[in-house]
């Protein structure tokens, strides 16, 4: 009999909030809707900081690789005007490979080899 009872008060509470409560309802909706939103925002926002941080990072690690490159090419750049310099100045120029020879000591004497096989020569 209670479950009847309830069942019934149960029925008589939504058929007179559907009758008589229809803008609370409306707004009870719209408020659940507007939170749930809310959370799904707060979770893309997080997700677009952390992605915003990886590329930060990313562009520091770029960023010192490009200053590293930049003195490289700074290195670089100066062997070939040593280079120049020693072959304007000074008139040197490269050895043939067949006419450059290895000094090697063995025990106080000195031996000059042809670093390049037979072939080659």
């Amino acid at each position: 009999m209670k479950d009847l009872q309830r069942k019934g008060l149960v029925c008589l509470i939504g058929s007179d909030l559907a009758k008589n409560a229809k803008m609370p309802l409306i707004l009870l909706f719209a408020v659940l809707v507007s939170a749930l939103l809310v959370v799904a925002n707060i979770q893309r926002t997080r997700l677009l900081i952390s992605e915003r941080e990886e590329l930060v990072l990313e562009r520091t690690a770029l960023d010192i690789e490009w200053r590293n490159l930049i003195l490289e090419e700074t290195a670089l750049g100066d062997q070939s005007r040593i280079e120049r310099i020693a072959i304007n100045k000074f008139k040197m120029r490269h050895v043939e490979p067949s006419k450059e020879y290895l000094v090697i000591k063995k025990q106080n004497v000195i031996e000059y080899k042809n670093h390049l096989p037979d072939q080659a020569r």
